[in-house]
């Protein structure tokens, strides 16, 4: 079925209708402060079931004993973040996300079967010549380690109708504020 041009102009306004109007809508999104720390964290866990799958306590140990510092520097930097984000409740949410991950990785491992240790094992060779916290959350990202959460921080989307419209109502509201 072909379109006559009538009806493919009216479907190409329409398109840029529609792409125009969620321009208006669209969500601002950051990564988080704390997104360092969480991949640090990430990876530290994803070594760790690594280790204990595949007999690497000795390779795991060297990890940690050559990024300890950074991994306890990361590790301040993601309790900071939970008691900010979730105040008295920030240790029961820390545990559970370190549970969450943990549970996370080791089920793919799990799922990945023997291939598992054939893939990971390399890992501890891969990140030797790194040096700081953000080489590390980069070799994560670039590994696509399993986070059980996002460390991503979007604001819900208005409109710019809407940002008028409020613009509008406080203008509205001042006035009347200074009749009185």
């Amino acid at each position: 079925m072909s379109l006559s041009p009538k009806r493919f102009a009216l479907c190409g306004l329409i398109l840029t209708g529609l792409t125009l109007s969620q321009a208006g809508f669209a969500a601002t999104c950051r990564v988080s402060p704390a997104h360092e720390a969480f991949n640090v964290e990430s990876l530290k866990s994803e070594l760790m079931v690594t280790a204990l799958s595949c007999q690497g306590q000795d390779q795991y140990n060297a990890f940690v004993k050559q990024f300890g510092s950074i991994i306890n520097a990361q590790e301040s930097k993601l309790k900071s973040h939970f008691r900010s984000t979730y105040g008295g409740r920030a240790q029961k949410a820390q545990d559970d996300y370190i549970t969450q991950l943990a549970n996370v990785q080791s089920s793919q491992g799990l799922k990945a079967g023997t291939i598992f240790c054939l893939q990971r094992m390399s890992m501890f060779d891969e990140v030797k010549p790194l040096k700081t916290a953000t080489e590390l959350s980069q070799y994560a990202d670039a590994k696509d380690i399993l986070q059980p959460s996002s460390t991503e921080i979007c604001q819900a989307p208005t409109s710019s109708k809407a940002k008028k419209s409020s613009k509008k109502r406080t203008t509205s509201h001042k006035a009347k504020a200074r009749k009185k």
